[in-house]
């Protein structure tokens, strides 16, 4: 939906929403915004290489805005993991006049900007999976040092299970993405003092070919055969790293981790070649976004609805109240009850030819 479309989807659903929104409160520095006369919102998500914001975010938060705000308006840029396309996609939807900003930031120290200038325009700023500075009003994501440890136990009983007596590569994400220390921070409390780390990288830019490099330099500094588990903080860096121990002769996969529950992932996981990824149910996530912004741009309190309402302290010490939510680990054994009973993808996007031999498809062919 582009600027100057009517969010039309869905009835006022306020009373269901658990959140006290607004019928005529002024926004901070702002005029009379409501939500009968409806306002408009911006949504600024950060890459595209990561198929979740393209194919579910951006749409799951289009129906949980029509849903609470049938006359809002959305704007809608995606960054390119682009910092300055960022800041100016910011500074543009700004200019031209909308009432709340919700950002997925690129860079989170960076993005502190935009959150100050939008501040200085009486603009509240929702921060959406990523938590950027600059004191914003409210953030939602998911429990993301939980995401690294769950990630990380995984991968040792992965490893326990078959015995392995190597070492384990750590491939973790983004350093300009906070998210990405807080999983790292939990991989390592579950990983440090039960294995052995013999080589550990961080991936500009989420990007799966950098993560090809980085194995394939770990697979020449730790050797092959002494690779025991490869903790990959998503799916996309995980195809790259499956990619480079496929190059260098691997007979045998290690056990791979990932996250984002990608198709591609959910794929190699059935096929074997993935151990596990983590599921975040994103419907929640934009849902929550959604009723943080309809509350903030009318001036009211979110209170959280049925989800409790925490605090949490961005890079600039500046506390936030936020609501963080858990994450779903899949191994192949959980993909039916997970991705596929939720709606997320159906049986015939991941039984693909590619795949319609492996376990999972045939038994979905037999019922």
């Amino acid at each position: 939906m582009s600027r100057g479309s009517t969010v039309t989807r869905g009835a006022l659903a306020v009373a269901a929403s658990g959140v006290l929104l607004a019928t005529g409160c002024t926004a901070d520095g702002g005029g009379d915004v409501s939500v009968e006369e409806g306002f408009n919102v911006g949504l600024l998500l950060p890459e595209s290489k990561t198929t979740r914001y393209e194919k579910f975010d951006k749409p799951y938060f289009e129906e949980a805005l029509g849903e609470l705000c049938e006359n809002c308006e959305l704007s809608y840029q995606n960054a390119d993991q682009e910092i300055a396309k960022q800041q100016s996609q910011a500074e543009a939807m700004l200019t031209e006049g909308v009432d709340v900003l919700v950002l997925d930031a690129v860079d989170s120290e960076s993005a502190g900007s935009i959150v100050q200038d939008a501040k200085s325009q009486g603009v509240p700023v929702v921060a959406y999976d990523r938590l950027a500075e600059g004191g914003v009003d409210y953030y939602v994501s998911f429990d993301n040092e939980t995401v690294g440890e769950v990630q990380g136990e995984a991968l040792l009983e992965a490893v326990d299970e078959e015995g392995a007596d190597g070492e384990i590569v750590m491939i973790n994400g983004a350093p300009t993405d906070p998210n990405a220390d807080s999983y790292k921070t939990g991989a390592h409390n579950a990983l440090d003092g039960e294995a052995e780390i013999g080589a550990e990288y961080d991936t500009p830019d989420w990007s799966p070919d950098k993560a090809q490099e980085q194995m394939e330099a770990a697979i020449s500094d730790v050797g092959l055969d002494n690779i025991s588990g490869v903790y990959s903080a998503n799916d996309g860096m995980a195809a790259g790293v499956i990619a480079a121990l496929k190059s260098a002769g691997a007979e045998e996969l290690p056990p791979v981790t990932g996250q984002d529950a990608e198709l591609a992932g959910i794929q190699r996981i059935i096929a074997g070649e993935q151990y596990m990824t983590i599921y975040k149910k994103i419907r929640p996530e934009a849902r929550t976004a959604a009723e943080m912004a309809v509350a903030a741009a009318t001036g009211e309190d979110y209170d959280g609805g049925e989800r409790e309402l925490r605090e949490v302290t961005d890079g600039g010490g500046e506390d936030v109240p936020a609501v963080l939510l858990e994450p779903v680990p899949i191994t192949k054994g959980q993909v039916r009850e997970t991705v596929v009973e939720d709606g997320y993808y159906t049986v015939e996007e991941i039984c693909t030819d590619d795949y319609s031999d492996t376990e999972f498809c045939q038994n979905a062919a037999d019922t």
